[in-house]
C-alpha cells in the first residue's frame, strides 16, 4: 500500500479533468502542506517513505517489526534533522519534524511513534548546549545520535500511584552509577540503543540517566499488551545494576521547558497521519466496490450522493484537525524563537486547544469510514480497523479530559498549566 499524501490524493482526482488544468498548476493542498523550506526538507525523504508503505499494511497484520524501514530512515539522515548544520544536521525547525512524523505516521504509525523519546532527549540536548557551562556533553550526544543510534524511553512506572511517582533508583558508584528498576510505557524500546531513564538519587533528586540497551544489567521485554500502536516497543524494561557513565545522570531539573508542548504535537503528528491514512484507505476501498447496498441510491457506490457525502465529511474532519495541527505549530516555533512567558503560555495553550480538536475529528473518521464502505469495509485484507486501534491508543495517552479541564482553569483563574 503505497502513501497518499493530500496533495497526491487531490493530483489522482483531477486526472480525469487534466483539460481544465495546466501544466503549472499547483493544488491548494499542496499550497496548505507548509512552506517552501519544508517541502525542501520532506521531499529528501518522501521517496523513504514510500518504499517504508510498501508493506506496512503486511507488518501490521503480521505484527513484525520495521528494523529495516529504520536503517532506511537513519541512513537518509531522519535521526539528525535537528541537529545544527554546523553539527552535520539538517537544522530542521521542531515544527518541520512534526510535519515529517504526520507524514511517517501516514504510511507507518508505530514506526513514527518510536521517535518520540528520542527527539524528546535531542530536544534536552539542544537546550542545555545553550546554557552557560555545558561540559560538551551535549555535542558528543548530538554527534551520537545524528549517526543514527536511537533512543528509548525510560519514564512511567506501571502500577506506580501517579506518573510522577518514581521508584527506580540511581546510587553511585566507582566510575560512574548504577541504576535499578522497572520501567513500562517503554515507547521505542525494541529499537534502542540507549534509554532515557528517570530514576532518584540517595538525595531524593530526579536524574535522567543515559543507559546503554546492550548490556548485562539491562532485559527488555516485548510485553505491551493494547489493541493498538503494536510495533512501537511500549512495554517494559527491567534495569538490574545497570552502569550509568558519571556525566550521564542529568538533572531532571535542567530539561527544556517545553516538553508538554513536544510531548503532546509527536501525539498530533501521529493522529493527522492516521487521519490521512484513513482518508486514502477509504477512497481506495470505495474505488473497489462494485456491489451496491439496497438502501443505496445508485448502482455504483462511488456515484451514490450519501456516501460520497461520507467521503466529504470525512475529508472535512481532516481539514479541521489540520488546520489545529498547522496552528498549533506555529505556536510552538514562535516559542522557541522568543522563548518568554507569554510565547510559552500561549503555545501550551494551541497545543492543548489543539488536541481536542485533533483526538475528536481522528476518531471520528475512524468510526465514519466503515459508514462509507458497509460491510466490506471490516476486512482484514484492508485492515480498517486499526486506524481506530491505532487513534484510540495514542489518544488515551494525555486524556483530553483533563487537558480540557486545565485550559479552562488557564481561561477562567489565569492558572498556569506548568508541569502538567
Amino acid at each position: 500500500m503505497a502513501s497518499m499524501t493530500t496533495s497526491a490524493r487531490l493530483e489522482d482526482a483531477g486526472r480525469s479533468s487534466s483539460a481544465a488544468s495546466s501544466a503549472t498548476a499547483v493544488s491548494p493542498l499542496e499550497i496548505r502542506s507548509g512552506d517552501a523550506r519544508y517541502r525542501a526538507l520532506a521531499d529528501r525523504f518522501r521517496p523513504v517513505f514510500r518504499r517504508i508503505a510498501v508493506d506496512s499494511l503486511a507488518r501490521e497484520r503480521d505484527e513484525l517489526l520495521a528494523r529495516e524501514q529504520l536503517g532506511w530512515l537513519t541512513d537518509a539522515g531522519f535521526a539528525r534533522l535537528r541537529n545544527p548544520a554546523d553539527r552535520g544536521g539538517l537544522g530542521a525547525r521542531l515544527s518541520d519534524l512534526f510535519r515529517l512524523l504526520a507524514e511517517l505516521a501516514e504510511v507507518d504509525v508505530n514506526l513514527a511513534h518510536i521517535w518520540r523519546n528520542h527527539y524528546s532527549f535531542v530536544e534536552d540536548r539542544l537546550h542545555a548546549s545553550e546554557e552557560v557551562g555545558d561540559d560538551g556533553r551535549s555535542e558528543i550526544w548530538l554527534d551520537r545520535l545524528g549517526r543514527g543510534e536511537i533512543i528509548g524511553g525510560g519514564w512511567s512506572e506501571n502500577g506506580a500511584h501517579t506518573q510522577s511517582t518514581i521508584e527506580t533508583t540511581i546510587v553511585p558508584v566507582e566510575g560512574g552509577w548504577r541504576v535499578n528498576g522497572v520501567k513500562f510505557y517503554a515507547t521505542g524500546s525494541i529499537y534502542a540503543d540507549w534509554f532515557t531513564v528517570l530514576a532518584v538519587d540517595p538525595a531524593g533528586e530526579k536524574r535522567v540517566a543515559l543507559v546503554a540497551a546492550h548490556q548485562d544489567g539491562v532485559s527488555v521485554n516485548d510485553d505491551w499488551d493494547g489493541f493498538g500502536q503494536r510495533l512501537t516497543g511500549s512495554g517494559s524494561v527491567t534495569y538490574h545494576d545497570a552502569f550509568v557513565e558519571v556525566a550521564d545522570a542529568i538533572p531532571y531539573a535542567s530539561r527544556y521547558d517545553y516538553q508538554a508542548q513536544y510531548y503532546q504535537s509527536v501525539l498530533h503528528s501521529l493522529l493527522i497521519g492516521i487521519g490521512r491514512a484513513i482518508l486514502r484507505d477509504g477512497i481506495d476501498a470505495l474505488r473497489a466496490r462494485r456491489r451496491s447496498h439496497d438502501n443505496g441510491t445508485t448502482a455504483e457506490p462511488t456515484e451514490d450522493p450519501q456516501i460520497l457525502e461520507g467521503v466529504g465529511r470525512l475529508a472535512a474532519l481532516l481539514f479541521a484537525a489540520e488546520g489545529a495541527f498547522d496552528a498549533s505549530l506555529a505556536s510552538v516555533d514562535a516559542f522557541l524563537e522568543h522563548h518568554d512567558e507569554p510565547h510559552r503560555i500561549a503555545s501550551w495553550l494551541a497545543v492543548a486547544e489543539a488536541q481536542g480538536v485533533i483526538t475528536d475529528s481522528v476518531l471520528e473518521m475512524a468510526t465514519l469510514v466503515f459508514d462509507v464502505l458497509g460491510a466490506s469495509g471490516t476486512s482484514r485484507t484492508i485492515l480498517l480497523d486499526r486506524h481506530w486501534r491505532n487513534a484510540r491508543t495514542l489518544s488515551s495517552h494525555n486524556p483530553r479530559i483533563y487537558r480540557h479541564r486545565l485550559v479552562g482553569d488557564l481561561l477562567v483563574n489565569g492558572a498556569d498549566p506548568a508541569g502538567h
